[in-house]
């Protein structure tokens, strides 16, 4: 009964997922928090945070305990040249720590170095978040695209059905010749054609943002329509009005300043090798010998040995310790360590300007196709009223004889061509105008 209402709730759950309708929105939140590219980023983000725990767990000190036992056996001589039997066993116990009292402020400035190391990454996982969250809002515009699409396909199937009914009847009756239901026909397999191959496009765009997501029921999965009216507006700012401010949130553009402080730190740490390494240690230790066969040469009695316990407890010593490791000379290493981190330094420095640069120019893209994206969707618009008027003189034209099928047909296709044209346009400024937005700190959404 237990295992049956586990599977029941499963399946509802189950169900319940791949029955839900998709926001962007709700893309976006999901995607940032399972995509693959994202949750990798995200480990090597923990990576640097214990790694900048380690590094403050430097100044504690390190305690060490250590147990020697040994076993001898054979021939020994003594002192006197006397050569008799020294098996023994020995023990040795001993604990001891030392502490880093003085090297230049390393310890600090290696804390203060991966600091920087863990921003870097944290900068580095909202970078990849933007990255498919912009691949998200374009998928997501694809797909309205293609529904949109796909409905001006069928309302371009509906007349061309129309058609061809009409010119079966009139072909029957011998009012048109045979060649006008041949080109209805053909009207109707043609449009036919096009609204298969519009909703194949609807699929794979659905197909390629549920990849995205890494959702593994991408058959069922489905997005919300959102109604995109053709009334827009040109775009609300410039590249010159948002570069500064792109420079300002752009995770690239940070992450690669934070690299900059952290080769910097890297080579203050690298210069404390110029400088003593000063360290106290202390420790507590005793020992235990015992000698197998123990017999005095001279007198060849046993002799008396005392027992482990009263041995550590007579033997039981403490130390106490103060080591300076001062650099003389190790060939010239440390000056081309530290030339080899000015190099990084530079390396990083250039890293940040070619990221604004980029930048710029992604900033600049944006409102160029945003730019032409909004004149083309004006064209497309003016072109569709045109082509929409020559269409209805068509249609009353074949209505009235004047004019042929071809030419109806002819009209018809031009029509739903500047319908595509304007879609197109529409969606392709749309998604170049939240990409601008998005460079202004305007959050995507639709």
């Amino acid at each position: 009964m237990k295992k049956s209402a586990i599977f029941f709730l499963s399946f509802i759950s189950t169900m319940a997922f791949s029955q839900k309708v998709w926001t962007l929105q709700e893309c976006v939140n999901y995607a940032v928090e399972n995509n693959l590219q994202v949750v990798q980023s995200s480990f090597s983000k923990q990576l640097q945070d214990k790694s900048l725990e380690a590094a403050k767990r430097q100044y504690l000190p390190s305690v060490s305990a250590n147990i020697n036992n040994t076993a001898s056996f054979g021939q020994g001589r003594d002192t006197f040249g006397r050569t008799g039997s020294n098996d023994n066993l020995s023990n040795n116990s001993n604990v001891g720590a030392d502490i880093l009292i003085f090297n230049n402020g390393r310890l600090e400035k290696n804390i203060r170095k991966t600091g920087y190391d863990v921003e870097a990454s944290a900068f580095d996982v909202e970078r990849i978040k933007n990255d498919i969250s912009l691949q998200i809002a374009q998928q997501y515009l694809s797909i309205l695209l293609n529904r949109e699409v796909t409905a001006i396909s069928k309302s371009a199937l509906a007349n061309a059905e129309k058609l061809y009914e009409r010119a079966k009847i009139t072909t029957e009756v011998g009012t048109t010749p045979q060649t006008v239901l041949a080109e209805a026909q053909a009207a109707l397999a043609r449009e036919k054609l096009n609204v298969k191959t519009a909703e194949i496009n609807t699929e794979r765009s659905l197909f390629s943002l549920a990849m995205l997501l890494q959702l593994p029921d991408y058959k069922n999965f489905d997005i919300q329509n959102v109604e995109v009216d053709n009334n827009i507006d040109a775009p609300l700012y410039s590249a010159s009005q948002i570069i500064d401010k792109a420079f300002e949130n752009q995770p690239q553009i940070k992450a690669a300043e934070s690299r900059i402080k952290a080769a910097e730190a890297q080579t203050e740490i690298t210069e404390t090798a110029f400088w003593p390494t000063i360290s106290a240690n202390a420790g507590v230790g005793t020992n235990y010998f015992y000698l197998f066969n123990a017999i005095d040469p001279t007198t060849r009695n046993k002799i008396a040995q005392s027992g482990f316990f009263q041995q550590y407890k007579d033997n039981f010593g403490q130390q106490v310790g103060v080591s300076a490791n001062i650099p003389i000379f190790n060939k010239g290493i440390t000056k081309l360590n530290v030339e080899q981190s000015k190099i990084n330094e530079e390396i990083a420095k250039t890293t940040l300007a070619q990221q604004k640069q980029d930048v710029l120019q992604n900033v600049q893209k944006a409102q160029f196709d945003a730019e032409s994206n909004y004149e083309s969707f004006i064209a497309s618009t003016e072109a569709e009223k045109s082509a929409k008027l020559a269409l209805d003189f068509a249609e009353k034209s074949f209505a009235a004889g004047r004019t042929t099928i071809y030419d109806l047909n002819t009209a018809r296709n031009n029509y739903a061509n500047t319908q595509g044209s304007v879609a197109q346009a529409k969606y392709n400024y749309l998604f170049s105008l939240k990409l601008l937005n998005f460079y202004a700190g305007i959050p995507l959404s639709l």
